[in-house]
C-alpha cells in the first residue's frame, strides 16, 4: 500500500468510531484464508447466505461460488451484514468450465480440496488433518456435490451420522465442518494460519471505504486537494 493511501485510510478513520475501528483490528487479527468454503450450485439462496454468515462467524475471509445453473444473489436478511466482510469468488459456467476453473485456482493457492459427501470411500470428519490449506466443498440441496467435482477434488469427506437421513442443512454441516477444522488448527498453532500484515491493508481499506458514508466522494475531494498541494 502506498503513502497516498495509508493517507487516506488515516482520513477515512476520521468518520469512524472508536469502536467500530477497535472491533475491525480485533477482527481482522483473527481472520484466516487457511480454510474456505466452496458452494457448487445451490438452489436456494438463503441456504448460501447462511453459509457466508457462518465463514464470517469462524473468521473464514473466502466463500467460492460455483454457478452451473444457479445464480446466486445475497439474501442480506439471511447474512445479516455477512457479505460486507467476507469475499465472495464466482465461477459461473456462461465463462467456461466453473467447476474447473474454480478448482484451478484453488489448488493455485495451495488448497487442498475435499468434496463433502457421505459415499463409502469418504473419510470421516473426525480424520481430516489441518497440516494443509482447506477447501471444503458442499453440493447442492438435490444431488450434493457433482461427479465432475469429486473427480478433481483430492478426497472425500463426511459427519458422522445416526440418524435416518444422510444428510445436514448446508449452513449447518458448514458450521460443524468450520467448527471442528478451527479446533484443530487451534491445537497446532499453525504460523501460516492468519492474515499476513499485507492481506489485512487490502482489507482495512476495502471495509472502510464500505462503512464510511459517501465514500466515493471523500476518495474524489480528498485526491484532489492531495494533488493540488503538490504530494503526488
Amino acid at each position: 500500500m502506498d503513502s497516498k493511501e495509508k493517507e487516506f485510510l488515516i482520513y477515512l478513520s476520521g468518520y469512524i468510531t472508536p469502536h467500530k475501528m477497535a472491533l475491525m483490528e480485533e477482527i481482522l487479527a483473527k481472520r484466516t484464508r487457511y480454510f474456505t468454503v466452496v458452494l457448487e450450485d445451490i438452489y436456494k439462496p438463503h441456504n448460501a447466505s447462511a453459509v457466508l454468515r457462518t465463514a464470517d462467524c469462524f473468521g473464514i475471509q473466502d466463500v467460492y461460488i460455483i454457478e452451473k445453473e444457479q445464480e446466486y444473489k445475497v439474501n442480506p436478511y439471511v447474512t445479516r451484514g455477512a457479505a460486507q466482510w467476507v469475499d465472495i469468488h464466482k465461477y459461473s459456467n456462461y465463462g467456461g468450465n466453473a467447476v474447473t476453473c474454480c478448482v484451478s485456482d484453488l489448488k493455485k493457492k495451495g488448497f487442498k480440496i475435499y468434496a463433502t459427501s457421505p459415499r463409502a470411500e469418504s473419510i470421516s470428519i473426525h480424520d481430516l488433518n489441518v497440516d494443509e490449506k482447506t477447501a471444503l466443498v458442499f453440493g447442492n440441496e438435490h444431488e450434493g456435490v457433482s461427479e465432475e467435482m469429486i473427480s478433481q477434488a483430492d478426497g472425500l469427506v463426511h459427519i458422522p451420522m445416526d440418524g435416518f437421513t444422510e444428510s445436514f442443512n448446508i449452513s449447518v454441516a458448514a458450521s460443524i465442518f468450520l467448527l471442528d477444522l478451527q479446533r484443530k488448527a487451534s491445537a497446532l498453532d499453525l504460523p501460516d494460519f492468519y492474515l499476513t500484515e499485507a492481506e489485512k491493508e487490502v482489507l482495512r481499506s476495502k471495509w472502510y471505504r464500505d462503512i464510511v458514508k459517501n465514500s466515493v466522494l471523500h476518495e474524489k475531494e480528498f485526491f484532489k486537494d492531495y494533488k493540488q498541494k503538490g504530494a503526488f
